[in-house]
């Protein structure tokens, strides 16, 4: 039996499974392993390259930091629109995978790979034709070696290393590797547009404080979990725009230039109840859906919005208000003998979902949804509601 005939028989086995597996010793294990692995890795994340024949997987560390095929669509969509011509040449400093790479790298006449390991650079140098891609320049080195004496470029894309040396997980710019407060004005020097791609944990403000030609935040997530932070800098831009996107069956968006305006807040409760996506709340910029969808926030802190008529384009999700509850006695009670099962959420509440759930003595699930915040006079609440799309 070959190699590729044992990861074929095998592709679609639990890799735990196969590490038990006794193989003849013209097959090595460790090498199959790692192929089933990726493949099956990349079924999930990127399935319009796991089809393809004769592709290397890297080890596992590098398949979990390489971008899925949503957001690295959403990468080549903004670059497309950020540099509408004079897409010649262009850097990955921190190739990895080259999952981000391969999308934009068809995009311009001359695409350099950069990265320090030297496997990683072999694999590369192995995929990237069976992708498709004929453009490319492989530079096994670091990013500061690169940029000195090779020239300008259009285009620089960054996904800095977010692990120290000893493994662990950094967020802040100054840890990761490079380190991009350091690289920052060689950046500017080297090129017209960069964008870093940056942990979903990130500290948004503090990175605009540290990175002072950065012109867009873009916020990603996927099916409601947060993905990427990216950041555009551009030495001609003049202030700082915010694009938030939450990435599902129909694709939310949100954008707006002025994320620190004051909300409205709600002096009464409305039918309509809403919750913005993960991507806003992350960004910060939840204040500016108030004059965009004319919505009224219920408290300068809980970041839950009500309006007396269906906003169907909100991005978020969207709610009908059934029934409110104090905390008094009565309404506990009454709320008790409503509500068995349901969906509980907290937003500017003294308890947590766990406290709240066992003094009130609900069960998970259900297509109830029970929301505990604050209003703007202070009072404590318990909205019912049930979702305004149908779904559960």
């Amino acid at each position: 039996m070959t190699k590729e005939e044992f990861i074929a028989l095998n592709r679609e086995a639990d890799i735990r499974a196969v590490a038990l597996t006794k193989v003849p010793a013209s097959v090595n294990l460790h090498y199959c392993m790692r192929q089933i692995a990726g493949q099956q890795a990349l079924r999930r994340k990127v399935p319009s390259l796991a089809g393809l024949d004769d592709i290397i997987y890297p080890e596992r560390v590098s398949l979990e930091q390489c971008s899925s095929e949503q957001t690295a669509l959403y990468k080549q969509h903004l670059v497309e629109r950020v540099m509408s011509e004079g897409r010649h040449r262009m850097a990955d400093l921190t190739g990895g995978f080259g999952v981000d790479f391969s999308f934009m790298a068809k995009l311009f006449d001359e695409a350099h790979y950069v990265e320090q390991n030297e496997e990683l650079c072999r694999i590369a140098r192995h995929n990237f034709p069976l992708i498709g891609l004929k453009n490319f320049q492989i530079h096994q080195t670091t990013s500061e070696k690169f940029l000195d004496g090779m020239g300008s470029f259009d285009f620089i894309f960054l996904d800095p290393s977010r692990r120290d040396q000893d493994g662990r997980k950094v967020v802040a710019l100054g840890d990761c590797s490079p380190n991009m407060e350091e690289l920052h004005a060689t950046l500017c020097d080297a090129t017209r547009h960069v964008m870093l791609k940056l942990s979903p944990l990130l500290d948004i403000k503090d990175a605009l404080r540290r990175l002072p030609t950065a012109h867009e935040v873009h916020v990603v997530s996927v099916g409601g979990e947060c993905k990427e932070v990216l950041l555009v800098l551009c030495k001609e831009g003049e202030g700082i725009n915010y694009h938030c996107a939450n990435i599902t069956e129909q694709t939310q968006t949100f954008s707006t230039d002025t994320p620190d305006v004051e909300p409205i807040i709600a002096s009464r409760l409305e039918h309509y109840l809403y919750e913005p996506n993960a991507s806003i709340l992350k960004a910060g910029v939840q204040n500016a859906l108030c004059k965009t969808y004319n919505v009224e926030k219920l408290h300068p802190f809980s970041h839950l919005f009500i309006s007396a008529h269906s906003i169907e384009n909100f991005p978020g999700r969207r709610f009908v208000v059934e029934d409110t509850y104090s905390f008094s006695k009565s309404d506990i009670r009454r709320l008790k003998s409503d509500i068995s099962q349901c969906n509980l959420t907290v937003r500017n509440f003294p308890s947590t979902v766990a406290e709240l759930r066992k003094r009130l003595k609900l069960r998970e699930g259900g297509d109830c949804y029970l929301f505990a915040t604050t209003l703007g006079d202070g009072s404590h609440v318990l909205l019912k509601c049930r979702r305004a799309d149908g779904k559960s």
